[in-house]
């Protein structure tokens, strides 16, 4: 039960700093015609094939299974967590990772359960490329919405390729099919490629059976749902 709580304390920080912030149209947005085009589209996704598709799979997987699911794919992210405190100097936190994890994994079960939280005490240090960028005075830059993902501002934007490289599902997929397709002068496609897909859409949906009703909080409420998600 704390657990849960705490996952909807998350949400709830996540969409609540929309509503305690006055955004305008005069906010620096040089692609606000492309990024209303693509927050409409992913909206459309959203309320018609993502939270459809999680209503059915949250009917089937228990509130539990599915936070364990959560656990595991959080689990995985180690080695971008690890990188990212060091990158920073929290070299601190970056050895408590390092033991989560090597609990987790263990003890935990490859991650489905977080007994270096419940029986060691040891928090999560959540970093990522973008928060390092951010940490030696990058700032955010001009807002982006990309297809499915959603918002982000250009700084995080560009943080999800190293932070994909470092995502042991994703195995530095996304430098290694660029390499191959300069050298074979076109995309490659491969089996590994479709499993990467298949574990993301699969990680995503899990991920969307706890938004839903937060999202359609914050979407009823909004004026401007665009600026308000912005």
């Amino acid at each position: 039960l704390e657990e849960e709580e705490e996952f909807e304390g998350e949400l709830e920080e996540e969409f609540g700093d929309e509503f305690d912030e006055e955004e305008s149209e005069e906010d620096f947005d040089p692609l606000s015609g492309y990024n209303r085009a693509m927050h409409d589209f992913n909206d459309w996704f959203y309320i018609n094939v993502g939270f459809p598709v999680a209503r059915g799979y949250r009917w089937v997987v228990p509130e539990g299974g599915r936070l364990a699911v959560k656990r595991f794919f959080d689990n995985l992210l180690y080695p971008m967590r690890f990188v990212n405190n060091v990158l920073q100097l929290k070299l601190l936190n970056a050895g408590e990772e390092t033991l989560r994890f090597t609990i987790n994994t263990t003890i935990g079960l490859l991650g489905f359960f977080d007994p270096a939280k419940s029986w060691f005490g040891l928090e999560e240090h959540d970093e990522d490329f973008g928060q390092t960028m951010g940490h030696y005075g990058v700032g955010g830059g001009f807002p982006i919405v990309l297809p499915i993902l959603g918002h982000y501002n250009l700084r995080d934007a560009l943080s999800y390729i190293p932070d994909r490289e470092l995502d042991p599902l994703a195995g530095g997929s996304i430098s290694n099919r660029a390499l191959n397709s300069i050298s074979s002068g076109g995309p490659v496609y491969s089996p590994e490629l479709y499993q990467e897909i298949g574990v993301t859409v699969f990680e995503y949906l899990n991920e969307y059976s706890f938004r839903i009703e937060e999202y359609e909080a914050v979407r009823k409420d909004a004026i401007d749902f665009y600026l308000l998600m912005r």
